[in-house]
């Protein structure tokens, strides 16, 4: 890995979609900037494609053999930009091996098995980079494995789909269903045909997994977080969020629990929408933005924001990692190594303390609220608002209860409205939020 000073740094990219055809184009624009900074030339020397008829742009770079491109004698560095669990590992893990530094974007891949890349890049002295895994062109990764790496972070909350923020977004601006603002978000070009990775919240768990990974020095797989999605979102919850002081977001929360009494100290990973409050920074992020909320013992509250996804800003992030590993090897350094010496073990989610924001549709009768707030005290949970709308209290009609509670666990909110849903005055559940307060001091919530 000693110096390679005049002779270029060759470069093999994996997949011309979106992101790829954007790194070709700033790799040739800005060939000479890129060499100045690395040391070298970088040299585009090969591109895999799936169907190489349709790139014809790309000359005699293009193939469809991706297998044997990766571990060429006169390649240096793969860029993959395909996405997907295979054929990317074996892919990568065949490159690493063969002492190839790798620059991926692959969120998926390594959430579900960035342990075994990590180890294959340290078993032959490669370097990983992944920046563009997470927040697109957000620098984020990099200062919480680099910059941060003297301090110790507490907790990483944000909006790390752009998809779903979108559409919330658009519910808050206009009061439209869910429906309706995922058909717009889908004509804009902000949503998939199927876009089930985003609304049901599997991208934002990847995204998850990798922050807390990297904050925590834990491996954090994929599924060791508790997902949930957007879809069961209203109207009405964002309009009751707002009556409160609160906007709804679907946040990535990833916490480090201190040791407490028999318990250790852990992390806890979760994905869902949230009341967060309108004062948070996170609450004024609109549209297909990004940003993530970063605490740490020392640096105290960080906040990073910006575009999270798309072509140039993705490869924005993939040319700042092709950089890095470039002059690694111009100069014989290497860069930083996977840091999971803390170990911890994982929270279950039932474990976790949350709190809750339930809207009930109940019979309109004396005692139906004490009933209520009989079954919340019996499963230990403390309630710290309630508001009834709708209804006379003279019996016969329905009315609205909304009970906020404070925090407990997990698993006992949500026995609570288990219950609730099956008594006789409970007419029915309308929806369950959990509430977060991010840190920041919440404003008041019920009166």
């Amino acid at each position: 890995m000693g110096g390679m000073s005049g002779n270029a740094v060759r470069v093999a990219l994996l997949g011309c979609g979106t992101v790829g055809s954007e790194v070709v184009r700033l790799l040739h624009e800005q060939a000479d900037e890129l060499a100045a900074r690395v040391g070298d030339r970088v040299e585009l020397v090969g591109v895999a494609v799936r169907r190489p008829h349709k790139h014809a742009e790309l000359g005699e770079l293009v193939t469809a053999d991706a297998a044997a491109l990766v571990t060429r004698d006169d390649v240096d560095v793969v860029v993959e930009v395909v996405g997907g669990i295979e054929p990317a590992r074996t892919l990568l893990l065949e490159a690493l091996k063969a002492g190839k530094s790798v620059v991926t974007a692959n969120k998926a891949l390594l959430a579900d098995d960035g342990a075994t890349l990590a180890e294959a890049a340290d078993s032959s002295g490669a370097d990983l980079y992944y920046e563009a895994s997470v927040a697109g062109a957000i620098p984020l990764l990099r200062p919480l494995r680099e910059s941060l790496a003297g301090d110790r972070i507490t907790r990483v909350a944000g909006i790390v789909n752009g998809t779903t923020n979108f559409i919330l977004s658009a519910m808050a601006a206009s009061g439209s269903s869910y429906a309706d603002a995922l058909e717009e978000a889908t004509r804009l070009g902000y949503a998939e045909a199927d876009p089930s990775a985003d609304v049901d919240g599997y991208d934002a768990a990847s995204k998850a997994a990798i922050l807390a990974s990297l904050a925590f020095h834990t491996r954090v797989t994929a599924a060791d977080v508790y997902c949930e999605g957007i879809r069961a979102v209203t109207p009405a919850d964002i309009a009751a969020a707002g009556e409160l002081g609160f906007v709804i977001k679907l946040i990535a929360i990833c916490e480090r629990t201190p040791a407490v009494a028999t318990q250790p100290e852990s992390v806890a990973v979760r994905v869902h929408p949230a009341m967060i409050p309108a004062a948070h920074p996170l609450a004024a992020v609109d549209g297909a933005f990004n940003a993530v909320f970063v605490e740490a013992e020392a640096a105290g509250q960080l906040m990073f924001y910006g575009q999270g996804a798309g072509g140039a800003p993705t490869a924005s992030a993939v040319l700042g990692d092709l950089v890095a590993v470039a002059r690694n090897r111009v100069i014989g350094g290497r860069g930083p190594r996977e840091s999971a010496h803390a170990n911890l073990p994982v929270r279950a989610m039932g474990t976790v303390p949350t709190r809750y924001h339930v809207s009930l549709d109940v019979a309109d009768r004396a005692g139906v609220l004490a009933g209520i707030a009989g079954e919340f005290a019996h499963h230990g949970v403390s309630i710290a608002a309630v508001r009834q709308t709708g209804g006379r209290g003279g019996g016969g009609g329905d009315a609205r209860l909304v009970v906020v509670t404070h925090a407990a666990p997990e698993a006992a909110l949500a026995a609570t409205v288990q219950v609730l849903s099956g008594l006789e005055a409970v007419r029915g559940v309308d929806s369950v939020v959990r509430v977060e307060d991010l840190g920041r001091t919440a404003p008041e919530v019920g009166s």
